[in-house]
């Protein structure tokens, strides 16, 4: 089934292989994941891919979602990588970490579920900044829908933002592929920011360097499928898709934050 829609920088690459103007892509293996990095440099490549510039990191994720043996320490690990390429930290570097989201529809919980599992230690870092002195200090916020709060999600980003002074953010949403295939089986990490909704054609504001003023991760799992004429398709097994990719990204940001933390620890933490 292919759809109208797509958040995936790696759907809108020529089928077959071949460049694009003004855009740079490879494709390459890792820990057991295919990985695509896609590169949008300029305003051509962005008309020509139909995406900001930036960079945009796909790792498929099948053998994570079939529950291979080690595939999540593997593919946390792999991640973390990925999020520190794209988000270079200097040690004490606070972030803000922002799930995007309805929490009470399944296939749009991606972002809710990544905040549970996010460990928040920057109230720890004030108070005892000597038992957490390897920890960096993140903030975790949910910012609900605008259907629900009456508020963007830009605008609470944007206010949590100026309470806190992050250096760099994070935002974590459900995705739309193209292509039922990569449904709840990649992950994409993108340092151009994200326009909630746009996948599904219900954009709202764009988070991102330019609005927020640092940095901006974006990072999802695409769980749906825009069919076309007002048809939106999700797979069966919906629920246990999603609650494993929060907590897969969740372990990925901790350990992208905290050098030296396992999966192991993250367990411990998290409860």
């Amino acid at each position: 089934m292919t759809g109208c829609r797509t958040d995936l920088a790696a759907e809108e690459l020529p089928q077959g292989g071949g460049q694009l103007p003004g855009v740079r892509s490879r494709q390459y293996a890792q820990d057991g994941f295919q990985v695509t990095d896609v590169e949008v440099l300029d305003e051509t490549g962005a008309k020509s891919l139909c995406k900001p510039i930036g960079r945009y990191i796909t790792v498929g994720m099948t053998g994570f979602f079939r529950r291979e043996e080690d595939s999540f320490p593997r593919a946390a690990g792999l991640l973390a990588e990925c999020i520190r390429t794209l988000l270079p930290l200097q040690a004490e570097d606070s972030v803000l970490v922002a799930g995007l989201g309805n929490p009470s529809i399944t296939p749009d919980a991606v972002g809710p579920l990544t905040a549970a599992s996010t460990l928040a230690t920057r109230h720890l870092k004030a108070r005892m900044p000597e038992e957490f002195a390897a920890f960096r200090p993140v903030a975790v916020c949910r910012t609900g829908v605008l259907g629900t709060t009456g508020m963007e999600s830009a605008e609470l980003i944007h206010a949590i933002a100026g309470a806190v002074s992050p250096q760099a953010i994070v935002v974590v949403d459900a995705l739309a592929a193209r292509s039922s295939e990569k449904l709840c089986r990649t992950v994409q990490l993108s340092d151009s920011g994200i326009v909630p909704g746009s996948g599904v054609g219900n954009d709202r504001a764009e988070l991102s360097r330019r609005l927020l003023g640092v940095p901006v991760l974006a990072a999802g799992v695409p769980t749906v499928v825009d069919a076309g004429d007002g048809l939106i398709v999700t797979p069966r097994s919906i629920d246990q898709y999603v609650k494993d990719a929060g907590k897969l990204i969740a372990y990925a940001l901790n350990m992208a934050f905290h050098p030296g933390l396992t999966v192991t620890d993250v367990d411990m933490f998290v409860g």
